[in-house]
């Protein structure tokens, strides 16, 4: 009887830590698959972005650069502004092109308008694409593409979403052994530098931040290149009108959980800096 009592007794007990096992791992799933990607996922500055797709792809259907920038504002104000920061618009890929960037590379001379491989978004190639060089040659660069997803937004005015990256060199892409440009990883860091160019050449009256393709550490780019971000779009609200300049740039606040999101993430991605598990930007 005693033999019985102990074997019901191990059973009852083990019957109750599945139980709790069970409603731990019912919990982690519902954190981390239901309430945190909804607490974690913001449009107030910019609803109709809600539900759209953030990552662009190659012609081969491979995702590529996730969007980590927006503008607003008509076609004409966001050439102007780009013109304004010091961003050239890229030129197209021509035969004469192609032989010029493998020349800038090679013999290490200017290309500022550099052609950029086509992708695609929405099945859409983009609307605009524009460059900074980064030393003399065409091998390194700051660089962007546009694509124009709404025509109307929420400030009545159109809205494009980009994809911006440094390339850090030129090598083979690992998926297809086609020449092109290797990305740095930090494509944060890019956002911020193209949203700093703007603002330094003010052409910019709000800036605020609406959710991307969300935190991501071990991103894979249309050529195989790895990329991290916080998942961030950081948007900017041009002046209208080319060559007007804003008074002063007005910074939108985020929901107080995405600040968190956004802190956690910065002092997760420099531990992992530290520890060289991530590379940091190029100066």
């Amino acid at each position: 009887m005693r033999a019985l009592g102990h074997l019901v007794a191990h059973r009852s007990r083990l019957g109750i830590a599945l139980i709790v096992l069970g409603l731990l791992l019912a919990a982690y799933g519902l954190l981390a698959y239901v309430v945190l990607p909804t607490l974690w996922t913001h449009h107030e500055h910019q609803k109709g972005l809600a539900g759209l797709s953030m990552l662009t792809r190659t012609a081969q259907g491979i995702p590529a650069d996730p969007m980590n920038v927006g503008l607003v504002g008509s076609q004409a104000d966001v050439v102007c502004a780009m013109h304004a920061a010091g961003w050239y618009p890229a030129d197209p890929i021509t035969f004469r092109s192609s032989l010029k960037i493998i020349g800038s590379v090679l013999l290490d001379r200017p290309y500022p308008d550099a052609p950029v491989s086509t992708l695609f978004y929405d099945e859409r190639r983009e609307d605009l694409a524009f460059e900074k060089p980064d030393g003399k040659s065409a091998d390194r660069r700051n660089h962007v593409r546009f694509w124009k997803v709404l025509e109307t937004g929420a400030e009545g005015r159109s809205v494009w979403l980009g994809a911006a990256t440094f390339d850090r060199d030129v090598g083979l892409n690992h998926y297809t052994g086609q020449l092109t440009h290797h990305i740095a990883p930090d494509i944060d860091a890019e956002r911020e530098r193209l949203t700093a160019a703007l603002m330094a050449a003010k052409v910019v009256e709000a800036v605020y931040e609406v959710s991307g393709i969300g935190p991501t550490l071990n991103g894979r780019n249309g050529e195989g290149d790895p990329y991290f971000s916080d998942g961030e779009i950081k948007v900017s609200r041009l002046v209208e009108g080319c060559g007007q300049e804003a008074a002063a740039t007005v910074a939108l606040a985020n929901p107080p959980i995405i600040d968190l999101k956004n802190m956690l993430w910065q002092n997760a991605v420099e531990a992992l800096r530290q520890t060289g598990t991530l590379a940091r930007a190029p100066e």
